[in-house]
C-alpha cells in the first residue's frame, strides 16, 4: 500500500457522496420596485432642483428666454463680496456661541431631570415644550417678549439701573436677543437626546458607585459621559447644521438688522434671490453654502465619532 493510496481512496469517497451544499436561491428583483417610491421622490426634491441651482449658477439670466453663460464669474463674485464673507463669519460665530452653550446646558438638564415617579412625566412634558412651537411662531413670541416697551422680558431688563435695552436699536442687544431665543428653544433637544442615553445606563452602576463613595462629578465622568459621547456626537451635529442654516427665527425678530448686525449667510441668501431676484449669484451663494455645510458636518462627524473610539 502505497502512501498516495488513502488520499485517493479519500477523494473517490467524497467524489460518491451526493453535493450537500444549499442550492443559490433564485434573485428577485421585484424587491427594487420597494426602492422606486424612495428613488423618485429623491430625484424631485432635491435632485432636479440641485441640478437646477446649478443651471442657474453659471448663466446670467435676464428674462425667461434671454441668458447667456457665464461660467464661474458668479462663484468668483460671491467668495469675493465682503457683504458675503461678513455674513459667512457672523453665522460661524454664532454656531459656535450656540454649541458651546446648548450643549453643556443640556447635558446638566438631562442629568438633573429624575429617573423614577410621576415626576419624569411632567419633567419631560416641560422640557419638550419649546419644541413644540413653529419656528415663525417662536420669533412673533420673542419679538414682543424683548420688546423694551410692551414686552415683560425687555421691560424687566431694563428696570436694571444703568441698562437700557433695546434690541431694535443696538446691535448687541439683538444678537443677545437672537441667542437667547435659540438657545431657549433648541437646548431641549439636546437635553432630551441626552436624558434618553443615561436612561439606558442599568441602576446596579449608580448603586456601585454610591457603595463606593463617588462624587457626583465621578460618577458623571466615569459612568455617564461615555454613554452620551454617541448622543452627543448627533446632537452637535443637528444645532450646528441648524443653527448655521437659522433663518426664520432672526428674520422675524430682527429682520437681520439692526443694520447687518443679525445678517446671517440665510437672510443674505433670501435676500438675493427673492429681494433684488438675482437668481445667478444666489444660485453660486446657495452651492458654496451647501458645500460649507457638507464639510463642516462631515469634519465635526470625523473629529467626534475618532475621538469616541
Amino acid at each position: 500500500m502505497t502512501l498516495t493510496e488513502p488520499v485517493e481512496q479519500a477523494s473517490a469517497a467524497a467524489a460518491d457522496e451526493p453535493d450537500r451544499r444549499p442550492e443559490a436561491k433564485p434573485k428577485d428583483n421585484r424587491a427594487w420596485l420597494l426602492v422606486l417610491p424612495v428613488v423618485v421622490s429623491v430625484t424631485f426634491t432635491a435632485l432636479i432642483p440641485l441640478m437646477t441651482v446649478v443651471n442657474y449658477s453659471v448663466q446670467d439670466i435676464f428674462s425667461p428666454s434671454d441668458r447667456i453663460f457665464v461660467g464661474l464669474e458668479w462663484f468668483r463674485s460671491v467668495t469675493r463680496d465682503p457683504e458675503v464673507r461678513a455674513a459667512f463669519l457672523r453665522t460661524l460665530m454664532f454656531s459656535a456661541q450656540v454649541l458651546l452653550i446648548e450643549i453643556p446646558l443640556g447635558v446638566a438638564i438631562a442629568v438633573g431631570m429624575p429617573r423614577r415617579g410621576w415626576t419624569v412625566s411632567m419633567a419631560l412634558v416641560v422640557v419638550a415644550l419649546p419644541l413644540l412651537i413653529p419656528w415663525n411662531v417662536v420669533g412673533t413670541i420673542w419679538q414682543i417678549f424683548a420688546r423694551g416697551d410692551i414686552g415683560l422680558g425687555g421691560w424687566a431688563i431694563n428696570q436694571v439701573p444703568g441698562v437700557d435695552f433695546n434690541y431694535t436699536l443696538d446691535s448687541t442687544d439683538a444678537w443677545i436677543t437672537v441667542l437667547v431665543m435659540d438657545v431657549w428653544h433648541w437646548t431641549p433637544l439636546v437635553a432630551l437626546l441626552a436624558y434618553a442615553a443615561l436612561r439606558s445606563i442599568p441602576e446596579p452602576y449608580f448603586q456601585a458607585a454610591q457603595i463606593d463613595g463617588a462624587s457626583a462629578w465621578a460618577t458623571f465622568r466615569r459612568i455617564q459621559l461615555p454613554r452620551l459621547r454617541g448622543v452627543l456626537t448627533i446632537a452637535i451635529l443637528l444645532r450646528f447644521m441648524d443653527s448655521f442654516m437659522i433663518y426664520t427665527e432672526p428674520f422675524v425678530v430682527t429682520g437681520g438688522g439692526p443694520g447687518n448686525a443679525t445678517s446671517f449667510l440665510s437672510i443674505l441668501l433670501s435676500k438675493i434671490a427673492v429681494g433684488q431676484f438675482d437668481l445667478g449669484p444666489a444660485g453660486a451663494f446657495s452651492l458654496i453654502y451647501f458645500l460649507i455645510v457638507q464639510i463642516v458636518s462631515y469634519v465635526f462627524f470625523t473629529v467626534l465619532t475618532r475621538s469616541g473610539r
